[in-house]
């Protein structure tokens, strides 16, 4: 095969590989299974409207029930610096109080 022949096989077939993806697509996710805990905490509201948007609740059971502050502060953190979670930096403190108070060390014994 010529190199002009290599070059318009790959083109054909990248051309034939694109108009698939021109048409659209759709995937249904399965319901989530686990909710936030509910709680009077005004962090509570916001992690309902920002974090169990990209993410289910199950992965805060996933996190160490000794887990102080400075942890869930860092990990709030990072979901906006790391993953761009679009969170409001005065939302931030209310959404770590909430998570440390029903996730962490501070939950009521």
């Amino acid at each position: 095969m010529s190199r002009r022949s290599f070059f318009a096989t790959c083109a054909l077939v990248t051309g034939l590989g694109l108009a698939g993806l021109s048409s659209a697509k759709s995937i249904v996710l399965p319901a989530d299974g686990v909710q936030l805990k509910a709680s009077a905490l005004p962090g509570y509201a916001m992690a309902q409207g920002q974090c169990v948007a990209c993410h289910s609740a199950e992965y805060m059971l996933y996190q160490p029930a000794s887990a102080p502050r400075a942890y869930w502060d860092a990990m709030v953190k990072r979901m906006k610096a790391v993953f761009r979670a679009p969170l409001a930096d005065e939302d931030m403190p209310a959404i770590v109080d909430y998570l440390v108070k029903t996730y962490g060390n501070e939950q009521p014994k």
